[in-house]
């Protein structure tokens, strides 16, 4: 179990009536019957890959952060996500001073293929983008990583926390509260990052009247997979068929994760193993189904798909990070690279507001994190039309492949696709 750590916390050995101050390099706390106080710069909702990484950079910077989650680190490292890194996600896991385990055990990929009328067409991104590539690294070995790290540090986490509750992010004097062992805690901070996802509180405490939804929720989901078993390929393939979608994705080189369409009706009790892999065979092309090597599922679950923007990003001193302000279909395999940019826009801007004062860019947040969403959104979107059966009709069958076809004949339509699966560039904060 990861603890709450102060560190090198130095007690003052006297008492100020019924109150106790402990001084700390990275915190004030002062308690009082039943009820802790403490100061930081930065309060972190929730510890998955966007808190984390975002509070080791903000720690290597000097900038103290807590972060406070509502799980353990147990059920936060069993969630089985993504694991298709952008350049500069990297990049980010590097700066963060992650990036060994990554490096030496992840697979970069210089290509994937999209599948439609029984061909298999390769997307040449590394050739296409002027030498850019992704690498197959899976979010939980991510989570662990960064989770590791702060661990190691002694930075200030809460796990397993109740009743978390924001207070006052439109002041100068935002705080966050809520329970740890029974004990109510306070923390005053400067900002909130809300990194808590879709689900969390962050969001959820902002007045309806401040915040505008998007949202498309699609008529599908996706039953997946994770199998000891040798990928079918050594890159990843989408595939348009016209019994639904089909995705051949991997973790390693002996953990292959697999995804077929299926109805949001649909309980997973309802497949087998046999079931499973005999859909994905017919959905493949003749090559790849022949050479699939098929065992025991370790995990199988049915995922639905939505897109969602919350605008804006940002709320007073309450900061809205990753899946809390944004949702893409997987399709693209754009979620954790989205939530990795927001990260980066933060950060930059947190720390030149400590290093330099620059109180100016506070305010830019929002503005610079959409415009990147907004085409990753984009782009998720359409690999998701055009590669999944909406319904019965033939005709919107027959334009998802031409559109197919012409996208991987023509060089212009195979750059475009190369450009987002690679991952935009991050805009500058200045």
């Amino acid at each position: 179990m990861y603890k709450f750590l102060k560190r090198k916390s130095i007690p003052v050995k006297h008492c100020l009536g019924h109150y106790s101050l402990i001084i700390s390099l990275n915190a004030i706390v002062v308690r009082t019957a039943g009820h802790q106080f403490m100061k930081t710069q930065v309060a972190i909702i929730g510890a998955g890959p966007s808190g984390l990484l975002l509070g080791r950079l903000l720690e290597l910077q000097g900038i103290d952060n807590i972060i406070i989650e509502t799980k353990s680190p147990d059920y936060v490292l069993s969630r089985i996500r993504a694991g298709v890194l952008e350049q500069g996600t990297q990049m980010l896991m590097r700066e963060a001073q992650v990036g060994q385990r990554m490096d030496s055990e992840g697979h970069v990929h210089e290509g994937f293929a999209l599948s439609f009328l029984g061909r298999l067409e390769r997307i040449d991104i590394k050739a296409l983008t002027g030498g850019k590539t992704v690498m197959v690294y899976g979010q939980t070995e991510v989570t662990k990583d960064l989770m590791d790290a702060r661990n190691l540090s002694g930075a200030t986490s809460f796990y397993e926390a109740d009743e978390v509750t924001l207070h006052d992010f439109y002041s100068d004097k935002p705080s966050v509260s809520f329970l740890s062992n029974g004990q109510r805690l306070t923390v005053e901070c400067d900002y909130i990052a809300g990194c808590d996802g879709f689900h969390g509180v962050a969001r959820k405490s902002i007045p309806s009247e401040a915040i505008r939804l998007f949202e498309r929720v699609y008529p599908f989901g996706w039953l997946g997979i994770l199998s000891r078993t040798p990928p079918v390929s050594e890159e990843l393939i989408y595939a348009n068929h016209e019994r639904g979608f089909a995705l051949c994705s991997m973790r390693s080189s002996m953990l292959s994760r697999y995804y077929v369409q299926c109805s949001l009706d649909d309980k997973v009790e309802n497949w087998s193993d046999q079931r499973f892999w005999d859909e994905l065979r017919l959905r493949l092309p003749e090559a790849a189904a022949q050479s699939l090597i098929t065992g025991p599922s370790i995990e199988k679950s049915i995922a639905p798909l939505r897109s969602f923007v919350a605008e804006p990003m940002q709320f007073g001193q309450l900061f809205l990070v990753g899946d809390a302000a944004h949702i893409v279909p997987p399709t693209g395999a754009k979620g954790l690279n989205l939530a990795a940019s927001d990260v980066y826009t933060l950060y930059n801007i947190l720390r030149k507001r400590y290093k330099e004062n620059r109180l100016d860019l506070l305010t830019k947040y929002s503005e610079i994190c959409l415009r990147r969403i907004w085409k990753a959104e984009r782009f998720s979107w359409w690999m998701t039309s055009i590669l999944h059966k909406f319904s019965d009709d033939a005709f919107n069958q027959r334009i998802q492949e031409a559109e197919l076809d012409y996208y991987t004949s023509s060089l212009a339509g195979q750059t475009t696709v190369a450009e987002n699966y690679v991952g935009l560039p991050y805009e500058a904060v200045e």
